[in-house]
């Protein structure tokens, strides 16, 4: 019950912020997760506390860099693409877990991670004139994609997916998310007035990609032997055990929005 009540507190609150306050204030709003976030991954890079403090601080100076001076659409396609190439990177490091992983490729690995996540989100939010509603489609996939892989997982999971980085989770399960995921993108595109094809095929690949998402964060508190990246959220951890597939999965959805002519 408490699990179930913080995720409807937080899905409420994002929600709204998404969709009732303006780009600039929403983003901002947004912002406070992935400044949580950032402090979480530098615990994942085993640093201690003041120096997590200055990780975190750094984050949050660029956060307030790109509210003061947004970047033109040319430098966030770069970013868009710099990101979508780390996350490759990320999946050929799960792939070959249990290898460590260096705490310097981690905390590298937190700023390719968090930042262009949190931009994309800005840059859809910040679109005319369906950006909140894009926006808050995207969590919406990335939840359904959640909710569905774990329904399935535990009533048609046999076929393990990466036992070495996170044994619960199953091939079953994924197919499962997938599919709760394409249906919330057929609803949306219904909704919204937007191609079924076009945002169907975006669907798939965010849904894909957040379990990348979730397993990069697997592995890497496997790394250093945590559970949880924190304590902040009751019945579920922390911050980056929440927003693990999303982090992964906005610069896809941003790029194949801006590439399907979706976005403007």
């Amino acid at each position: 019950m408490t699990r179930v009540m913080t995720g409807l507190v937080l899905g409420v609150a994002v929600a709204a912020a998404l969709l009732y306050l303006p780009a600039p204030w929403a983003a901002a709003a947004l912002a406070l997760l992935w400044i949580a976030g950032a402090w979480e991954w530098a615990g994942l890079a085993r640093l201690k506390q003041r120096r997590r403090a200055t990780y975190t601080g750094a984050f949050l100076l660029l956060v307030l860099a790109l509210l003061i001076w947004p970047l033109p659409a040319g430098a966030v396609d770069f970013v868009l693409g710099i990101a979508i190439l780390a996350w490759f990177v990320a999946f050929a490091f799960v792939l070959s877990y249990p290898r460590p992983i260096a705490s310097a490729a981690t905390l590298v690995g937190g700023f390719l991670a968090l930042l262009p996540a949190w931009l994309s989100l800005e840059v859809v939010h910040a679109s005319m004139p369906l950006g909140p509603e894009l926006a808050l489609t995207a969590m919406a996939l990335v939840w359904a994609a959640d909710v569905g892989a774990y329904a399935a997982g535990r009533a048609f999971g046999r076929v393990k997916l990466a036992p070495r980085v996170s044994p619960g989770k199953t091939w079953e399960g994924v197919a499962g998310g997938v599919v709760l995921a394409l249906l919330v993108a057929w609803g949306a595109a219904a909704l919204l007035a937007l191609p079924k094809l076009a945002l169907l095929a975006v669907a798939f690949v965010t849904a894909l990609v957040s379990v990348v998402g979730d397993l990069t964060v697997s592995m890497l508190k496997r790394n250093v032997g945590l559970k949880d990246t924190g304590r902040l959220l009751p019945g579920h951890g922390g911050i980056m055990d929440r927003i693990d597939g999303l982090v992964a999965a906005l610069p896809f959805y941003a790029a194949g929005l801006k590439l399907l002519g979706l976005l403007d």
